[in-house]
């Protein structure tokens, strides 16, 4: 899952959200040299601006093409991202990795969300003859999300491998998870090297009116301590 040599045929479908993370992984796929077909969702969530922004980056990084797929995870609701449970504020970066640890999963955890998004991109992939799905998840500066994590990639590739005609045929599919090992700090700086633009992109789980970004929630003090730790200053502005 990690090995980063690529398949002859090199195109690849990229999990783009918009935000920070998601980009970065876009940038390193398409500077790789893989024909990047770009994924992203309208699921109900509340940061809707990172589809702007996702359509945005897909054309500066010269994606062959960008689809954005409505699911309405909203209709299903049992998160703060979609639905009107309120978004925890103020947690330090600490806690955060403290309760992960601890095997807690935040209110912000979206019941299924990788499983789904992954689901539609070994689909696309397998029509488009790509190979290489790859996703911004991280295992570092999280909030504990069970989807984000090493075991259940590995799973994912596996079931993914025996439910379909390419994997059954020896053409089978690789979860590229760069980001994965990384802290906050190290994905930016390496984001800043391949030349991402941080200002077009959004973090945010709760943003305020213009889609502002709070400065509050987990995804906003994960953003603002990885940007310190890069040694760089966020050129988001913030409500707070």
């Amino acid at each position: 899952m990690n090995d980063q040599t690529p398949f002859p045929a090199k195109k690849a479908v990229v999990l783009l959200s918009g935000g920070l993370d998601s980009t970065t992984v876009l940038a390193l796929a398409a500077t790789a040299g893989f024909r990047c077909h770009c994924l992203s969702f309208s699921y109900g969530q509340r940061h809707t601006r990172e589809l702007e922004l996702a359509r945005a980056n897909a054309r500066r990084w010269g994606a062959a093409e960008h689809l954005v797929l409505d699911i309405a995870l909203d209709a299903i609701g049992g998160s703060a991202l979609t639905s009107q449970l309120a978004v925890p504020k103020d947690r330090s970066p600490e806690a955060m990795v403290a309760s992960g640890g601890a095997g807690e999963i935040p209110v912000t955890y979206v019941p299924g969300r990788n499983t789904i998004f992954l689901a539609y991109a070994v689909s696309w992939a397998e029509v488009l003859g790509a190979r290489d799905i790859f996703i911004g998840v991280n295992a570092v500066d999280f909030s504990g999300y069970p989807d984000c994590r090493p075991d259940y990639l590995a799973a994912f590739a596996a079931a993914a491998n025996l439910g379909t005609r390419a994997g059954r045929e020896g053409q089978g599919f690789r979860i590229q998870a760069p980001l994965l090992a990384l802290s906050k700090g190290e994905i930016i700086a390496r984001g800043l090297e391949l030349g991402v633009d941080y200002a077009q992109t959004h973090s945010c789980y709760d943003p305020g009116p213009a889609q502002r970004s709070c400065g509050r929630c987990d995804a906003c003090i994960l953003r603002l301590k990885g940007f310190a730790q890069a040694g760089q200053a966020d050129p988001l502005e913030y409500a707070r």
